[in-house]
């Protein structure tokens, strides 16, 4: 395993790889394979950038993230600029029911409330408007109410893992009513990340508990 001295290091180089940040503008600690990071950035596109690149560094099992984000005089727009911009997104793109979603802007934070038959329809939403400027964040608050009466299969679940690229020898998956949730390990954020997807897309499913822990070290 890697020292915290380790993991801090790799994770503020994996920081300064990235062409639009700045290693001064974020703070990183490292704890037992728990990492933080801090700071302040100039939009919502280095916040996510500086979440991604901790992530995938090999050893972070844990991410904390409190990066603010400032945006400068030149980029700052009225709530109802950043509105008319979210409307203007939300025709553009035809999966997205407008009629079921509800959206407050309040000093540039934006909140997405309603529901939605899909999990996809929820993250298409918020993909749609994250990167739109002046918004400084966004509150994802949709929930899922499936349009079909089906009963969520755990064998589904399990065989569409198998079909993935995520290694499933260490998922357990179980259901309870509307509800999946996976447990075990696995190797990478992005294993965790693809099988909550994957559950995510089982017929009649409301709620998801991903208790996947990430461990980099156990053999594959």
């Amino acid at each position: 395993m890697k020292t915290n001295e380790q993991l801090q290091q790799d994770v503020q180089e994996a920081i300064k790889w990235e062409p639009m940040l700045h290693p001064a503008e974020i703070g990183v600690t490292a704890s037992d394979g728990v990492v933080s990071l801090t700071g302040t950035v100039d939009s919502i596109v280095k916040k996510k950038q500086a979440e991604n690149a901790a992530r995938n560094v090999s050893g972070v099992k844990v991410l904390v993230e409190n990066i603010q984000v400032k945006l400068p005089d030149s980029k700052v727009k009225t709530d109802i600029e950043i509105g008319a911009e979210i409307i203007s997104a939300f025709t553009s793109n035809v999966i997205i029911p407008q009629d079921k979603i509800k959206v407050k802007v309040e000093n540039g934070w934006v909140d997405l409330d309603g529901e939605l038959p899909w999990d996809y329809q929820r993250e298409i939403t918020e993909n749609a408007i994250q990167f739109l400027p002046g918004i400084k964040g966004i509150f994802n608050n949709i929930t899922i109410n499936p349009d079909t009466k089906d009963v969520v299969s755990k064998e589904k679940v399990e065989e569409a893992l198998k079909r993935s690229a995520v290694d499933e020898r260490e998922i357990t998956v179980s259901v309870s009513g509307t509800t999946v949730t996976l447990t075990g390990t696995v190797h990478s954020w992005q294993q965790k990340e693809e099988a909550g997807r994957i559950a995510w897309k089982t017929p009649g499913i409301k709620h998801l508990k991903n208790k996947l822990e990430v461990d980099y070290e156990y053999n594959v």
